[in-house]
């Protein structure tokens, strides 16, 4: 743009990237607004000047020899690739203009005539953009080769430009070689892009309901009261009748914690998917919150953690648990989708019992395709509790049952367990997902709850009943007052009252069948 000749140490943005690429603009006063025009064009500004289209970026200021850059209050700058919101400025310095907005570089002069750079300074700006640039590397790569053949072939010498040019043609065709040796792995990596970004939604979800040291307290207070309240109930439970005391102390032993966390694995390179760590040892988060992954990634594997029940079925050897629970990405269409590329991988999954001290090794046995149960199996050679019988029929409107299992996982467990407990696990620093667990076993501590409910309706796709749960009951069991198990638990349905609904054993029946037939 035109400007007004600059006086003594007067500075100029020389645009690298953008609309104004080539164009040089000047610092002409002691404050200077940078705009971004309709058309994504980097105007300079005099303080007060505004644009009918446009977007306030950034403002540099200038006190005596000194500069400074500021950002808007509603965009974002870069300096040396540096995301800053007030930053000194120096000879050569780079700056990038909002989230996709220009690089530019930062030069100061003392004559008034529009600069003209010598080649090695036309060489470190190509070597500037490619440091400074957060573009991908490809594109990069081609907009720093395009940028400089056009500079040299606009102010150096013929000779120079022919012998430079034709270095930097045989370096295009080593790095279009490159790409399309490297751009199968990379279109199998783009079509698992909705796998990636389902699995930074439930890490970034996982994070939220993490146990944090400085929570302990609160939580252990908060659900003590929960906890005070549940034990009423059973307390009056097993007063009025005594068949529900007898059924809930010969199930719980035979009623599972399940624990397990999965990850994504590159088909083709067995690599799997990691969470990004900055400098500092943090993970670096997405301007949306959640993690950034990469197959390249140099932080830990993107583990999806979760838990549910289960409970040990007598005379087989198996354990029955929903299918959501075993296969916790089939509820996660996101996960699955671009599966050509990446495929899920259970990396742990474990159980635990209330007479067992430690976890047991767990591997899927089968899956229902039409009904969300699934058998799970213990590793070879531990033995499992006694286990719970099935019952021949379906359940009556108006029948009392009993559901039992781990509603809210460790959270749950925690408020149980005592405030001696909760205090040694804050002093100790142990808040973990595996380590809370691993330590409720040790001490003893790993029972689960029990609910009493009346049926409101039984077919053979479903019953309902009002027995209170919640996430991290499902794959409990769900037993009559003869110790039978009538259902599997799977589901709330809170828009009919909170009322549950659980898989009838008939599924469970039939997936055993069709297990058996297959081996």
């Amino acid at each position: 743009m035109t400007a007004p000749t600059p006086s003594p140490c007067a500075a100029v943005l020389e645009h690298l990237t953008g609309r104004n690429r080539g164009h040089y603009s000047w610092i002409t006063s002691d404050a200077m607004d940078i705009w971004l025009d309709g058309e994504d064009r980097l105007r300079v500004l005099l303080p007060g000047a505004r644009l009918l289209e446009g977007q306030h970026v950034a403002r540099i200021l200038r006190d005596g020899e000194e500069f400074s850059v500021v950002s808007s209050d509603s965009s974002e700058i870069w300096v040396n690739r540096k995301k800053v919101e007030q930053a000194p400025l120096v000879q050569g310095d780079t700056i990038e203009f909002g989230e996709t907005g220009p690089l530019s570089r930062f030069r100061v002069y003392d004559e008034d005539t529009e600069p003209k750079p010598t080649l090695v300074e036309i060489f470190g700006d190509a070597l500037s953009y490619l440091r400074s640039s957060r573009k991908p590397l490809p594109r990069r790569l081609f907009r720093a080769v395009g940028g400089l053949a056009g500079r040299i072939a606009r102010d150096a010498t013929l000779l120079f430009r022919v012998g430079v040019l034709s270095a930097l043609l045989a370096l295009t065709v080593a790095v279009v070689a490159q790409f399309r040796e490297d751009r199968s792995i990379r279109a199998q990596i783009e079509s698992g892009r909705f796998q990636v970004e389902a699995v930074a939604a439930a890490l970034t979800e996982a994070q939220r309901e993490a146990i944090r040291p400085g929570d302990l307290a609160a939580l252990q207070e908060e659900l003590s009261a929960r906890v005070s309240v549940q034990a009423e109930r059973l307390q009056t439970l097993e007063a009025r009748t005594g068949a529900a005391m007898r059924v809930v102390g010969a199930a719980a032993g035979s009623v599972a914690f399940i624990q397990g966390g999965y990850g994504l694995r590159h088909r083709e390179s067995g690599q799997m998917l990691r969470q990004v760590v900055g400098v500092d040892g943090l993970p670096i988060r997405l301007p949306t919150g959640q993690p950034m992954l990469s197959l390249e990634g140099n932080g830990p594997v993107a583990e999806v953690q979760f838990n549910g029940t289960g409970f040990v079925l007598r005379d087989t050897g198996l354990i029955v648990t929903n299918r959501h629970v075993a296969v916790p990405w089939a509820n996660k269409p996101g996960v699955q989708m671009g599966g050509e590329a990446m495929e899920p991988l259970m990396i742990r999954f474990i159980g635990y019992f209330p007479e067992r001290i430690g976890p047991m090794d767990l591997s899927l046995v089968a899956a229902s395709d039409t009904a969300d149960v699934a058998l799970l199996a213990p590793a070879e050679g531990v033995e499992l509790p006694p286990g719970l019988p099935l019952a021949e029929e379906l359940p009556v409107p108006g029948q009392e049952i009993l559901v039992m299992g781990f509603p809210t996982g460790l959270m749950s467990l925690l408020a149980q367990s005592g405030e001696e407990f909760v205090e040694d696990l804050r002093e100790r620093g142990e808040t973990g997902f595996w380590q809370v667990a691993a330590r409720l076993s040790e001490a003893g501590l790993m029972s689960p709850l029990s609910s009493r409910g009346i049926v409101g309706q039984a077919t053979s796709a479903a019953v309902v009943y009002d027995a209170e749960t919640t996430h991290g009951g499902s794959g409990g069991p769900v037993l009559d007052l003869k110790g039978q198990v009538v259902a599997v638990n799977a589901a709330i349905i809170p828009e009919f009252g909170g009322s549950n609904f659980g898989v009838p054993v008939a599924q469970v029946r039939h997936l055993l069948e069709v297990t058996a037939g297959t081996q």
